[in-house]
Order: C-alpha cells, then sequence, then structure tokens
C-alpha cells in the first residue's frame, strides 16, 4: 500500500511522500519540526484533507519534547496553514485535549500515540467505506474521478479511490477516468500515477472533456473526495468539483462523495459558511512553456468549490451510505 505519511518514533520525525516532485520520480521530506510539517501542508508536500490532519497531529507531538508551551504554538502555528480542510482542525483539537489531559512525565509518548491512533483510525475508516461504496457499483464500471482522492490524500487506501480499490478486491471491473485538475494537475500527476501503478485501467482527460465524455454514455458513475461537508450535505472539494456534479446531474450518472467521519463539519448548517482556500496567483500566472501571463491580467485561483447537496446522489462515509434528504447531526453512530 502507498503510504504518505511515516512516523518515526525513535527520531521524533514524520517521513512524507513529496508530491509536489510526482509522478516524475518518487522522493521523500523528513520533517523534524513542527514548522518544518506546517511549510510541508502550506506548500503541499503533503495534500489531502484527511493526510493533512495526520501529518498536523504528527507535527503537534514533535513539539513535546520542549514542553507544553512549545506545543501549545505548534497547534497553533498548524492551524493556519490551510482553512479548508475540516479534518486539520478536528485532528488539532484532538491533541489538544490529549495535551490538557496527560502527565507532564508522559507527555511526548501520549501525544505521538494519540496522533498514530488518529493516523490508524482514517485507514480503518477508508476500508469501511470502501466496502460500503463498492457495492454501489456494477459489476463493470466507469467512473469518473476529480483531483485525488486515494491512498496519497490519506492515512492509507484512500476515499474516492479507496472505492474503486475495494470494488476490484471484490473482482468488479473497475475503468478509470482522471480528471486532470486544473491549476496544479492533482488528477494527471496523481491520480493517474497512483491508479497506474496499482494496476488500473486509467484514462487521462483535461477537465473541460467530462461533458462530451458523459454525453456519449461513457461514464457510470462520478466519484469524488471531500475537503468538508456541511450539515444538509452541501460538500466543499477541489475546484471543478461543483462543474462535474451539475454534468453528472444533466446526464443522469450518479454523483459519490467520499468522506470519513473527520470530514464533516455539523457547526456549518449549510455550505455557505465553509471557508475556500484561495491560492497564490503563480499556480496560474505561469505556463506551461515558462512564459507568463501579463502582469495587467488579474488571476482568480480558489482551491476548492461547494457543490450543493441537491446534486449528490449519496454520500460515503465508514458508518455506511446516506441518501437526500441529509440531515446530520451528532448522536451514536453519525458525525
Amino acid at each position: 500500500m502507498l503510504n504518505a505519511l511515516e512516523w518515526n518514533a525513535e527520531e521524533n520525525s514524520l517521513r512524507l511522500l513529496d508530491q509536489r516532485v510526482l509522478p516524475g520520480r518518487e522522493a521523500y521530506v523528513a520533517c523534524r519540526t513542527p514548522e518544518e510539517v506546517a511549510l510541508a501542508i502550506e506548500n503541499m508536500t503533503v495534500r489531502g484533507a484527511p493526510a493533512i490532519g495526520i501529518a498536523a497531529a504528527y507535527g503537534a507531538a514533535m513539539a513535546a519534547s520542549a514542553g507544553r508551551g512549545a506545543v501549545v504554538e505548534a497547534l497553533d502555528r498548524l492551524a493556519r496553514t490551510r482553512p479548508t480542510a475540516v479534518n486539520l482542525f478536528l485532528a488539532l483539537d484532538r491533541m489538544r485535549r490529549c495535551l490538557e489531559a496527560a502527565d507532564a512525565g508522559n507527555l511526548a509518548c501520549a501525544l505521538a500515540e494519540e496522533a498514530a491512533r488518529i493516523h490508524a483510525e482514517d485507514i480503518q475508516a477508508n476500508r469501511r467505506m470502501g466496502a460500503y461504496g463498492a457495492k454501489l457499483l456494477p459489476r463493470s464500471a466507469v467512473v469518473l474521478t476529480h483531483c485525488n482522492a486515494g491512498a496519497i490524500a490519506t492515512g492509507g487506501h484512500g476515499t474516492a479511490l479507496g472505492i474503486l480499490r475495494s470494488a476490484r478486491e471484490e473482482g468488479k471491473d473497475i475503468r478509470v477516468y482522471a480528471d486532470e485538475t486544473r491549476p496544479l494537475l492533482q488528477g494527471a500527476r496523481l491520480t493517474a500515477w497512483e491508479l497506474a501503478r496499482d494496476g488500473f485501467e486509467v484514462t487521462l482527460i483535461a477537465d473541460g472533456m467530462a461533458g462530451a465524455l458523459m454525453s456519449m454514455g461513457r461514464v457510470d458513475a462520478v466519484i469524488v473526495g471531500a475537503d468538508r461537508i456541511a450539515a444538509n450535505g452541501d460538500t466543499a472539494n477541489k475546484i471543478g468539483t461543483y462543474s462535474l456534479a451539475v454534468l453528472a446531474a444533466a446526464h443522469g450518472i450518479p454523483f459519490y462523495v467520499a468522506a470519513p467521519w473527520s470530514t464533516f463539519d455539523l457547526s456549518l448548517p449549510d455550505g455557505s459558511g465553509i471557508p475556500i482556500e484561495e491560492r497564490a496567483e503563480d499556480e496560474m500566472r505561469v505556463l506551461f512553456n515558462g512564459q507568463r501571463v501579463p502582469d495587467a491580467v488579474r488571476v482568480w485561483n480558489p482551491a476548492f468549490d461547494v457543490t450543493p447537496a441537491r446534486y449528490v446522489t449519496a454520500i460515503v462515509t465508514e458508518g455506511g451510505v446516506f441518501r437526500p434528504p441529509y440531515a446530520f447531526k451528532r448522536a451514536a453512530g453519525s458525525p
């Protein structure tokens, strides 16, 4: 299984798969301080909502050897890295509660163990999610996906791509179209690479080709991940997801969202309150051939968009498959 994160307890360090250089080479970055983890999240060495939360948890654990004050500083710094993925803040909240409950003499061990639990729970959640989601697909299915919601965006196995893996493990014939996912090409660089590495039949398309593909009857389902889900089922995911959902609805194609409970933010009644990260202009201003878009041209570069719940056929979680009308509430077995 692909591992985007590996904790070294002896060295108190975190080894991250450097997703900036994929697919050209598989390289790893060692983070030994909370600041290095924070920078790795910000520059997208590590990315994907669950993986960001796990990395931040380990980053907080690194600070324990310097005492409680250093951990508080680390938690505050890590919380400033990226605003949209709620998994980040839930993981940091767990680490903060662990900090408050731990004995001074056991602080480092307690925080490292809590981070490891967050990591292990995510892998288990992805496995359960995959089993539920696999049942939604026919024996032979062509699936369109967007961005990267695979093993390298999580603790392991993946959310959207985890469903594809689980379906194949059940003997189903799964073929995949991957949107290239502009402007950082997570689909072209990461999803296509990850699926091909696992032996899937995967075809890359430009984002603007999805409608034509659907109109030709060549897509059986769309499956995407999520970075934050509101109480009514509105879903924030990588920019371009909303367009796919509208296209899928227009063509009568089921649109599935795969996400663990840690992605739900039930403090928000709907998606209008989800903070949307805006990233640097240069991600769009620098062209493939090294030329630049003229400075006089303005650039708008939101990293995410929000898909209204009415376009979501079902949300797949480790607790089961939920269909509209969505009304998620805090209770036993709910987010």
